[in-house]
């Protein structure tokens, strides 16, 4: 049994008769603000509590346990039964570290799902895998907001479920629960592959059919294979129409690292045509105001001209499948395509790659004869 101090510096805990951390040799005897813990026994099992920046408390609780274990009266305590649920995310939406996360929002979007279906109130030491699984059964069955005439799919369930397990094991790594109680659940299958990519005639009557302020948004989307995120966020000072380039930040990016994209030459035409607002550095504004995200009355409207178009199974994303399905068949180098389109794995950037019969039928055969091809295009 022993008292311990946690080093300032590496988090280290150390004996409290050490003047210095035997991890990283900093000065703990000194040091201001330090943590104490207490490290005993019960039954052959190690515990450790933290106890907080007063020494003196440290050696009365350690007190207290050797007492209580000599008298056979330990009672462990369970910090998961002193935390409700609500109370676990309140704290995590409050930590620096994750209002600083780029899908903050996302987080408390899936907290809300979350706390809806799963009791708030329910204590984490009541909290296990039953019901977890009961809530993706509900969650699946609810219609999406998104998709009419949809269910939410299983890859947004796995999000949520993620987003939870991301909360108790942080809960755990600030000592305000004991245990993570659905450690180890598993993933629902996805079926989320999309194979959806527009014929130039359709997406120049998509292109048509969207509100003035959506156009050059789409016209990016479609040739420059950027995010949606990084599109809505881009800035003129990222702009290099002279060289040719878009140049993303490593903060605007889902992957975190900075990269260069070459300006296909008819959005170089777009954006050169662009009136630039007056108070603001973005590229892409609506009623002379960025835009702070696509969700509501902007994704209504690229829906509705989706529908005018009479194109059927398509969303915003899929505008990135079409432009690096674009680049994969003009002959592109991989290497290349996966740099413009800030993939880091070649098997993610084939996924994004969804050749039409149309664009297959036009492969170049060894020996192959042309009368053959014109045939073929003319049946489909």
């Amino acid at each position: 049994m022993a008292t311990l101090v946690e080093c300032p510096s590496c988090k280290s805990r150390n004996s409290s008769k050490n003047a210095r951390c035997t991890k990283c040799d900093t000065e703990i005897r000194k040091a201001s603000g330090k943590i104490y813990w207490i490290d005993y026994r019960v039954n052959g099992k190690r515990k450790r509590e933290k106890i907080g920046k007063s020494k003196q408390a440290a050696e009365n609780r350690l007190r207290r346990v050797e007492t209580q274990i000599a008298e056979e009266r330990y009672i462990d305590i369970d910090k998961n039964a002193r935390v409700n649920l609500k109370a676990l995310c309140d704290w995590y939406l409050e930590l620096e570290d994750v209002k600083a996360k780029k899908s903050y929002q996302r987080d408390e979007q899936f907290i809300m799902v979350l706390l809806r279906l799963l009791d708030g109130h329910f204590l984490i030491k009541d909290l296990n895998i039953g019901l977890v699984e009961e809530y993706r059964v509900k969650r699946l069955r609810e219609p999406s907001p998104i998709r009419p005439g949809d269910t939410i799919k299983p890859a947004t369930v796995n999000k949520e479920v993620s987003c939870l397990v991301t909360i108790l094991n942080k809960g755990m790594k600030h000592d305000k629960i004991s245990s993570n109680p659905i450690a180890g659940i598993k993933k629902l299958k996805e079926h989320n592959g999309r194979n959806r990519t527009l014929a130039d005639e359709e997406f120049e009557s998509l292109l048509e059919n969207c509100p003035e302020y959506l156009k050059g948004i789409v016209l990016v989307a479609f040739y420059q294979a950027m995010r949606q995120r990084e599109i809505l966020t881009l800035t003129w000072e990222s702009v290099d129409l002279q060289k040719g380039f878009i140049r993303l930040k490593a903060e605007n990016t889902k992957t975190g690292e900075k990269r260069s994209v070459p300006i296909h030459p008819r959005v170089k035409e777009m954006l050169q045509q662009l009136p630039r607002g007056i108070r603001t550095k973005r590229v892409f504004l609506k009623n002379g105001q960025p835009m702070i995200r696509f969700e509501g009355h902007t994704r209504r409207g690229f829906q509705k001209a989706v529908e005018k178009s009479d194109i059927e199974d398509f969303r915003f994303h899929d505008l990135r499948h079409c432009a690096i399905t674009n680049l994969w068949i003009s002959g592109e180098n991989p290497a290349l395509i996966m740099a413009i389109a800030g993939h880091s794995a070649l098997k993610m950037n084939l996924r994004y790659s969804n050749p039409t019969e149309n664009d297959l039928a036009g492969i170049k055969w060894k020996n192959g004869n042309e009368k053959y091809q014109a045939e073929y295009r003319k049946s489909i």
